[in-house]
């Protein structure tokens, strides 16, 4: 095994958040302002801190929209989150097969560990990197490389595994490989232009990358 250490990002990687959190986003901005935004223009959201989002659509206005799409999303999360296909199988054997996991997330931790205890994904992971543990988020390297320190992982033998341009730029900074699912609403032309190591088409490719390493996909 090349591949010792696999970091994940959890919404729209491990877990299918997309739909909550676009919810969410479409219920605050029509709060402030009606009409303004389809569910298309809020895609590029996706994957950035909610401050960043919000300040780029009104700096007056973006902590009491950040508290009012928290809200939402807290109210409606448990009925909303489900897990991608194939994604407990393949955690279970790349544990089985001694790899060291990891959860790296600009959220927050209360809904980290909400999002991971309602789909009892939880106990895959070894270290779970949140916003609250870093000082600055993806796509700046801080907290792959603090989820990294936390495993004694090495840059070559580590994998960051993700859904957004954030994740895979944090990847490339920390000097790791990286991988970009082809699931992301994103698109997978988009991630294509990131040059990640991999694309994968399911989660189930992992498991073929981390027994060789040495074949894109």
């Amino acid at each position: 095994m090349l591949i010792h250490t696999v970091l994940f990002d959890l919404d729209g990687t491990l877990i299918d958040t997309n739909n909550l959190i676009l919810t969410s986003f479409q219920y605050t901005l029509d709060r402030y302002f009606p009409g303004k935004y389809t569910r298309d223009d809020l895609i590029p959201f996706i994957g950035e801190s909610l401050e960043k989002s919000f300040d780029s659509v009104s700096p007056a206005l973006r902590d009491e929209m950040v508290d009012v799409y928290r809200e939402h999303n807290s109210r409606h999360h448990d009925q909303l989150v489900r897990e991608f296909p194939r994604v407990r199988e393949t955690l279970e054997q790349l544990k089985a097969e001694g790899c060291k996991l990891g959860v790296v997330s600009t959220k927050r931790r209360d809904m980290v560990e909400r999002g991971l205890h309602v789909t009892q994904m939880g106990n895959f992971f070894e270290t779970v990197v949140t916003s609250d543990d870093v000082h600055q988020l993806k796509p700046n390297p801080e907290p792959v490389e603090k989820a990294m320190h936390a495993l004694s992982a090495m840059t070559d033998s580590t994998l960051m595994v993700g859904d957004s341009p954030a994740d895979i730029l944090a990847g490339e900074r920390a000097h790791v490989r990286t991988a970009a699912v082809g699931w992301s609403l994103k698109g997978r032309a988009m991630l294509e232009q990131l040059n990640p190591d991999y694309l994968l088409n399911n989660m189930h490719d992992l498991l073929g990358i981390v027994r060789t390493a040495d074949v894109a996909l």
